[in-house]
C-alpha cells in the first residue's frame, strides 16, 4: 500500500470516530522517523508491513482508548522544539506559543538587550521557560511547579534541548526567592465546574487544568504575592481564558494600582493574554 492510500484510509477512519485527522500525520511521522515534509515527498512509496503494524497499534489506542496522540508518541512540537510530554504534564497549546512570542517582543522593546531575570510560574513541561531561554541568551530563566513529576519532565526537556533553566519545586511563587524583571505564567484557568472534553479531562493532569470556582484562583495568588519577587520595573505576562479579560485587569489593578495593563488577542481574535507593566516603562 502506498503512503498516500494509507494516509487517506486512516484519515477517513479518524473522521468517522470524531478524532482529529491531523493525528494520522503526527503518528506516521513518529513511526517512520521522518519529518512531515519528507512524508509528502514520498506519497507514492510503499509502506512496510512492520510500520503498518506499529502504526495500527498506536492508532487503535488513539481511536478507541481516548489517548492523546502526543502522549502516544511521547512528545509535541512547541515553538520549533520537540518537548517530551506524558500524563504528568499539560500538552502545550498553540496559544501559549503566542505568549512566548509576545514576551520576546516586549523584551526587545523594553529591555533592549539587557540581561534580565525571568521566572515561569507553573511551568509544567517547561515549554515556556525553555523556549525563552533558548530564544534569548540575555534571559536568565527560573521556573517553578508544585508537581515533582512535572518538574522531572521539564528538567529532562531542558537537558535534551540544551537550555539553562533553574527549576524550583513548590506552590506558585512560594519557592522563588530572587528578584525578577519578567514573570510569566500560564496557570490552571479552567473553572472547576466547566465542561471539558473527555480526551483532556481523562488524560491530562487535573491539577494543571482547573483554577478554582471562577478559574481565577491562581491569578489572585500570583498577583497578590508578586511584589515580593519583582524588581521596581517589571513585566508580568499571563495566558488566560478568553472571557476573563475584565476580571484579570481588575485583579491586576487591585495589587498594582499604578500599573499599565494590556490585553492582547490571539490569532483567533480571542482575549487570551494580559501584560502588566510595573514601574516606569517610559524611561
Amino acid at each position: 500500500m502506498t503512503l498516500r492510500k494509507f494516509i487517506n484510509l486512516n484519515e477517513k477512519k479518524a473522521a468517522k470516530n470524531n478524532k482529529e485527522e491531523s493525528a494520522v500525520i503526527i503518528l506516521l511521522s513518529h513511526v517512520l522517523k521522518a519529518e512531515t515534509k519528507d512524508l509528502f515527498m514520498k506519497l507514492d512509496d510503499e509502506i512496510a508491513e512492520a510500520d503498518i503494524l506499529k502504526f495500527d497499534e498506536l492508532f487503535e489506542k488513539y481511536l478507541f482508548e481516548n489517548k492523546p496522540i502526543q502522549y502516544l508518541v511521547g512528545y509535541t512540537n512547541f515553538y520549533g522544539y520537540d518537548f517530551k510530554v506524558n500524563e504528568n504534564v499539560l500538552i502545550p497549546r498553540f496559544e501559549t506559543e503566542e505568549l512566548v512570542e509576545n514576551v520576546l517582543y516586549r523584551y526587545d522593546t523594553y529591555f533592549k538587550g539587557k540581561d534580565v531575570e525571568v521566572c515561569d510560574v507553573a511551568t509544567g513541561s517547561g515549554c515556556i521557560a525553555i523556549s525563552l531561554a533558548l530564544e534569548e541568551k540575555h534571559m536568565h530563566v527560573s521556573a517553578s511547579d508544585i508537581s515533582h513529576e512535572a518538574l522531572e519532565v521539564a528538567k529532562e526537556n531542558a537537558k535534551t534541548l540544551g537550555a539553562n533553566v533553574e527549576f524550583f519545586e513548590g506552590d506558585m511563587l512560594e519557592p522563588l526567592n530572587g528578584k525578577y524583571d519578567i514573570l510569566v505564567s500560564n496557570p490552571p484557568y479552567i473553572p472547576n465546574q466547566e465542561e471539558v472534553m473527555s480526551l483532556v479531562k481523562d488524560n491530562e493532569p487535573n491539577i494543571a487544568l482547573f483554577g478554582g470556582d471562577d478559574g481565577l484562583k491562581f491569578y489572585r495568588i500570583i498577583l497578590s504575592g508578586a511584589k515580593r519577587i519583582l524588581k521596581d520595573k517589571a513585566l508580568i505576562a499571563f495566558e488566560h481564558g478568553y472571557d476573563k479579560k475584565k476580571e484579570i485587569e481588575e485583579i491586576a489593578h487591585t495589587y498594582f494600582p499604578e500599573a499599565k495593563v494590556e490585553t492582547l488577542k490571539d490569532m483567533e481574535g480571542k482575549d487570551r493574554m494580559t501584560f502588566v507593566y510595573v514601574g516606569d516603562f517610559n524611561e
